[in-house]
């Protein structure tokens, strides 16, 4: 599936009619509502509701809603078995991962972390996504914060200003306008890493470097983090950490589940949580796809869009 380069409010919308889908189709899973009901849910037409969500996602509503369900995330979690010790063993997860070719990190120092960004200076922005409109924010180290905006705009940028207390806040949406662009609708490799400033703290930020080695298209643990940063015991200080990581999407906490298969909470909802996964899944199936049918394709990066 392919974005437009220059994304307008209009696709706002179209998030908020593809989450109100979402939630229909998990409301009413056992009744296995037909494509019409699907449409009238969200006030569009069948032919308008499937053109827009096959446009959006890549496949039908109804093969979406299969991708959601437990016993799909139970197939993931066995196929992926000792995912994270594979590839910390390797350096790389697997060809073309975001985060191996697009992203590299470093995390502030204690004494900045303690200090509360005192000294720096953030510009930030918000922007339309295919998932919401964010809020994004970049020091001269790197994108340092990356939300989905609920509850209003001021909402999203007390939470901002909580994490960075000291630091200086400057509105300025063109300078955000590349991260943001880079993030869901780059057009070519980027010649230069894509920079992330972590803060947090030294646990937080061992338990957000292992989600960085998530490949698109995959799922994990809080478990496996756990085992995968030497704490085996720690899941459940390991789910507080996913949950208040400050970088949304680049780090991919939306692919961490429970052990059951339950795809779990988000902290920007359940249903664009869902909605991230269903879309890298449907692109990782579309892709392989593409490799059986010429195999001589090579697998385009996770951030070709």
């Amino acid at each position: 599936m392919e974005w437009d380069n220059n994304p307008s409010p209009d696709w706002l919308e179209d998030y908020a009619r593809i989450e109100q889908a979402i939630r229909f189709l998990e409301h009413n899973y056992l009744d296995q509502p037909d494509l019409k009901a699907a449409a009238q849910s969200v006030g569009l037409s069948e032919f308008h509701f499937q053109r827009l969500f096959t446009r959006w996602v890549g496949i039908s509503p109804k093969r979406f809603l299969q991708y959601l369900t437990k016993e799909h995330a139970k197939a993931l979690l066995r196929q992926h078995a000792g995912l994270l010790e594979t590839t910390y063993a390797s350096g790389l997860s697997s060809p073309g991962r975001l985060h191996d070719l697009f992203v590299a990190c470093e995390a502030v120092t204690p004494g900045e972390y303690k200090s509360g960004g005192s000294g720096l200076t953030l510009r930030y922005g918000f922007h339309p996504t295919p998932f919401g409109e964010c809020l994004l924010a970049v020091s001269e180290r790197g994108v340092c914060w990356f939300s989905f905006v609920e509850g209003g705009r001021q909402a999203a940028l007390r939470e901002l200003r909580a994490t960075w207390r000291r630091a200086a806040l400057i509105e300025d949406a063109a300078a955000t306008a590349p991260a943001a662009r880079g993030v869901f609708f780059p057009t070519a490799q980027p010649e230069r890493s894509l920079p992330l400033l972590l803060n947090g703290t030294n646990f937080q930020i061992k338990v957000w470097e292992a989600l960085l080695r998530i490949p698109a298209g995959s799922v994990v643990t809080y478990q496996e983090i756990a085992v995968a940063i030497g704490l085996p015991g720690a899941s459940r200080a390991v789910g507080q950490a996913v949950g208040s990581n400050p970088i949304a999407v680049l780090i991919p906490c939306h692919r961490v589940i429970r052990k059951d298969g339950d795809l779990g909470s988000y902290r920007y909802g359940s249903a664009r949580k869902k909605a991230l996964l269903g879309w890298e899944f449907a692109r990782r199936d579309n892709l392989s796809l593409a490799l059986e049918a010429d195999p001589r394709r090579q697998p385009a990066p996770d951030w070709e869009i």
